[in-house]
């Protein structure tokens, strides 16, 4: 279940990364941040699962990216 929930987001972040280089338009740049943080807190939370300690360098890009996307929005 995390595997296919990391999947989908990382989809989701290529779609909208993809879109706006071709476009030239930025304006979803803050939702791809939103789903690229998810993507990061789920593979965290994976690594976690399996006992590994790079969860914890996951979860940290993961709020730095939340970070990202908070400002970016305002």
């Amino acid at each position: 279940m995390l595997k296919i929930l990391i999947t989908i987001s990382s989809i989701i972040v290529l779609i909208i990364s993809a879109f706006g280089l071709l476009t030239n338009n930025h304006d979803l740049l803050p939702y791809m941040f939103l789903f690229l943080s998810l993507s990061m807190l789920l593979l965290g939370l994976l690594e976690f699962k399996r006992n590994r300690r790079v969860g914890w360098i996951l979860v940290s890009v993961f709020i730095v990216t939340f970070f990202v996307f908070i400002t970016e929005l305002f």
